[in-house]
């Protein structure tokens, strides 16, 4: 099989911090654990060149035009993309209309999961997902007084983000009228969509969940801790622990699996973000993300088996049966570069 992966700041040359750390680490993870098989990657001119087992393609101008040119030439292709502005949905569609299989989710399943306002919609009859409202900037002046009336005192914390943000790009954490407004005016210029959506603010620990899903049915692999940090009113994601024990671990790892299996079309490494509240012994997932993960950088050190390698099993219907995980791995973002350190 002739594999291509790409990773799109790589791919494109985009020197943005917010994707560059872990786009290269999930790169390079994945490129390793395919290295007995015939892979190629792209590689912009503008980009570090990686020193992996793989072909690089060095991709010169759009790099949609670039797939719709040559991606004929390939089996299967494994994007990783962030969601913002569909970029991830565009390029799967763009892949699973040349006739080539696509090594993770269906354009469909992105183009759901990718709008988090949809993705609440779907899910909110059945699972424990946090309450989330659509506002439309043109009618922000409407809108605010429902959640910071001058005359009612009710210190309410919301968080405020692009529908379709990635990798806590543009998320606040608003307790005031002013604040509120400042968050609406940043994400107007983060995003193509006419709305943000505000969400009630969860007191918990964030941690995510990793999963591999066939389409239909789905295996966790592990709950990751995330470090989260609430700086001023942002929120920055700075990295996480990969496994994360905790009481409600078990609950955690069978909501994702719920959750990924009432979705047709997610497929591959996926995961889901969720929020364990301890006081109301009970999780709140926040959102899912149908593509490769952060955590796979560190998950693919402890498991049992070759991750990439599970990836192509799964998406041929075959998932693991026995998942253990060895040791305890820390990282974190340091500039442009994912810091990986093992602690156990």
């Amino acid at each position: 099989m002739k594999i291509l992966v790409f990773e799109f700041a790589t791919a494109t040359g985009v020197d943005d911090p917010s994707y560059i750390a872990e786009g290269r680490a999930m790169l390079c993870g994945i490129l390793e654990d395919l290295k007995n098989f015939k892979t190629y990657h792209l590689i912009s001119k503008d980009s570090q060149i990686i020193n992996i087992q793989s072909i690089p393609i060095i991709v010169e101008g759009n790099l949609g035009e670039w797939l719709k040119r040559n991606i004929q030439d390939y089996d299967a292709c494994l994007p990783i993309a962030p969601e913002e502005n569909n970029i991830l949905h565009d390029l799967t569609l763009l892949i699973e209309e040349q006739g080539v299989i696509v090594l993770g989710s269906s354009s469909n399943a992105v183009k759901l999961t990718t709008n988090k306002f949809e993705t609440y919609n779907v899910l909110k009859d059945r699972f424990p997902i946090i309450k989330t409202e659509k506002i439309y900037f043109q009618d922000l002046d409407q809108k605010y007084n429902e959640y910071y009336n001058p005359n009612i005192d009710n210190n309410l914390s919301m968080v405020v983000k692009p529908a379709d943000g990635v990798s806590c790009l543009g998320v606040m954490v608003v307790n005031s009228l002013n604040e509120f407004m400042a968050a609406q005016n940043r994400i107007q210029m983060l995003t193509q969509l006419p709305y943000s959506i505000v969400q009630d603010y969860i007191h918990g620990i964030s941690v995510s969940v990793s999963l591999l899903s066939n389409g239909n049915k789905a295996v966790p692999l592990s709950l990751n801790l995330q470090n989260i940090i609430l700086d001023s009113c942002d929120i920055k994601y700075g990295g996480g622990k990969v496994p994360f024990k905790h009481r409600l671990s078990e609950l955690a790892l069978e909501t994702a699996k719920n959750v990924i299996e009432s979705i047709g079309g997610i497929r591959g490494y996926v995961g889901v973000d969720m929020i364990i509240d301890d006081d109301k012994n009970m999780v709140h997932i926040v959102e899912i993300n149908s593509r490769l993960t952060t955590a796979y950088v560190a998950l693919r050190k402890i498991i049992n088996f070759n991750l990439g390698e599970a990836i192509l099993k799964t998406l041929q219907g075959d998932l693991p049966d026995n998942v253990t995980l060895n040791g305890t791995i820390n990282f974190y973002k340091e500039g442009k570069t994912l810091r990986i350190s093992v602690l156990k």
